[in-house]
């Protein structure tokens, strides 16, 4: 399977090096001269868009939380619908290579800017370490590596790439992924489907709840896991032999195999088993709160507002040669997400019925994987393997790029300025900072950390770029606090939860998923601070510039 990662590499580094003639100027290296049409931009927005979340987390969280995951996929689509109305014409206009330019641009503030730019390396760990982390789980299941040399792969390709060839090299890996990450998901998916037989198909969509092992069945625990049995469970520890575990509350150790006897009751993990009342249930409830519409609004609340306040994929609009350009790649963008999510939902499916157990191991992250070589044994199934693991690689890859581009110009653009020659350096040092992080990470779920730089994203830039393009009113002030506010409010709490835990109930709501209030009060918090002040005296030229097209603005000046 290792064949199949070589490729994705070497054409990610030959097109970076392709890049090296092109670099003359820190506009060469954040925004490619904005020089990039809206098709090819479209095709690499979607491509650092759709990262291990897309590719993999989606079906995995299928299985392992039901079909109401596919909630995400609605809003990570939808949100671009929200940045093609709000933001990206606008954006385009200021002139801005980064978000931190932006809030200077629009309000004057050199704090305002350094803030912002520690907003961005913040949601650039949430969102990188969980890429690193898929690239070394990935590898290891499909080639038997260790943990590690993913991670060290995927950081060193994609920092080299941004050193070689900035973000013109990254817009053409993107778009290239794009494709191939396109036709390396669907045909597998069609092939699955295809594959597996009227029967499965069927249960598939009228799903039994995996409640009782059909055949013996040896569970590869990827975590530290506590479940708990309700009735006496014949098991297999190791290798050991045999015994029977009396009802009550029991650890598996992370990579321990434990081997459950034909017929026994599958054991209890969290919230119900695939297939289950719950699991069938059309909204989300990650925590189990027992509040399962509040959970579906605040993942929609955090994936629809924190895709506008992304930074890697802001920066992605100021490529565009204008607003207009900006306009259109937002557009197209829709279009290409759409056809891409109607597949998840296939292998999520798919893997309630062929590999439940994954839901028990802690590995339904790689379930998409996986599936082939439960379906076919033979060289199809090997060969389908191979190209989703290829797959899989071109989207840590391509988002890590943006990523780390936009973690790069934070450092290098805004906190600290510096040369060109610095610029080209940072990635490399920002990436082995990123790659110490995930080492540790391997049993952190990485849906949680993805879903988390989301709802920092709509809870800090969100309030920010929306009020600083629609409200005039908006003070130095108003900004900073509402930034503060709400990064506290969403990094701060997230951080309690997955360090400290949460009590049940609804607590485990609002610690976990804090989008459906951190996102209303970062908003509030800019409004009334701002009214206690007064705007910049350039704020209404400012506003005229966000929103007139280039041709007008030309002509008032």
């Amino acid at each position: 399977m290792i064949l199949a990662i070589v490729p994705v590499l070497l054409v990610t580094l030959l097109i970076g090096a392709r890049g090296v003639a092109a670099m003359r100027s820190t506009s060469d290296f954040l925004v490619a001269s904005r020089r990039i049409s809206p098709t090819v931009n479209a095709a690499a927005v979607s491509g650092e868009y759709l990262s291990a979340a897309s590719f993999l987390g989606i079906a995995g969280l299928v299985v392992k939380d039901g079909v109401g995951s596919l909630w995400y996929a609605v809003g990570f689509t939808a949100g671009y619908i929200a940045m093609l109305a709000l933001v990206a014409a606008p954006m385009r206009r200021t002139g801005a290579l980064t978000v931190p330019d932006f809030a200077e641009a629009r309000l004057g503030s050199s704090a305002l800017r350094k803030l912002s730019a520690c907003v961005v390396l913040v949601i650039g760990c949430l969102y990188l370490v969980p890429q690193f982390t898929a690239a070394g789980q990935v590898l290891g299941v499909v080639s038997g590596s260790p943990y590690w040399v993913g991670v060290v792969v995927a950081g060193a390709a994609v920092s080299v790439t941004l050193a070689l060839g900035g973000m013109r090299a990254a817009t053409y890996v993107q778009a290239f992924q794009f494709v191939l990450k396109l036709v390396l998901f669907i045909v597998p998916a069609i092939w699955l489907v295809l594959q597996v037989g009227p029967d499965t198909r069927r249960a598939a969509l009228e799903p039994v709840e995996f409640d009782r092992f059909a055949t013996a069945t040896p569970v590869q625990f990827r975590l530290d896991t506590e479940f708990s049995v309700a009735e006496p469970t014949p098991v297999s520890v190791g290798g050991g032999p045999e015994q029977v575990l009396a009802p009550g509350r029991y650890a598996a150790e992370a990579g321990s195999t434990w081997r459950f006897a034909a017929g026994t009751a599958v054991p209890q993990v969290g919230g119900g088993h695939p297939g289950g009342p719950d699991w069938a249930r059309p909204l989300l409830d990650p925590g189990d709160s027992g509040f399962p519409v509040l959970a579906t609004w605040s993942v929609l609340v955090a994936t629809v507002l924190g895709t506008m306040g992304l930074p890697h994929i802001l920066i992605r609009f100021h490529t565009s040669a204008d607003g207009r350009g900006a306009r259109r790649t937002a557009a197209i963008t829709v279009g290409l997400l759409g056809v891409f999510y109607l597949f998840p939902a296939v292998y999520g499916v798919l893997g309630a019925v062929l590999l439940p157990e994954l839901y028990l191991s802690g590995g339904t992250d790689t379930v998409v994987v996986e599936l082939p070589s439960q379906v076919d044994q033979g060289l199809a199934g090997t060969m389908f393997t191979a190209l989703l693991t290829a797959g899989a690689f071109a989207a840590f890859l391509a988002t890590s790029l943006g990523l780390l581009l936009a973690v790069s110009g934070a450092i290098s653009h805004d906190l600290v300025p510096g040369t060109l020659r610095r610029l080209r350096f940072t990635p490399l040092a920002a990436a082995s900072v990123v790659v110490l992080l995930a080492l540790p990470a391997a049993r952190l779920d990485v849906g949680v950390l993805v879903t988390s730089a989301f709802a920092v994203a709509a809870s800090t830039f969100c309030p920010l770029l929306v009020l600083g393009i629609w409200w005039r009113r908006l003070t130095e002030a108003g900004a900073i606090t509402g930034m503060v506010v709400g990064l506290v409010s969403s990094a701060g709490v997230i951080g309690i939860d997955l360090f400290l835990g949460a009590p049940p109930g609804i607590a485990a709501l609002l610690l976990g998923q804090p989008a459906l209030w951190s996102v209303p009060l970062a908003f509030a918090t800019m409004v009334a601070v701002s009214l206690r002040g007064r705007p910049p005296a350039w704020a209404a030229a400012a506003m005229l510039r966000l929103h007139l097209d280039e041709g007008q603005a030309g002509v008032r000046r």
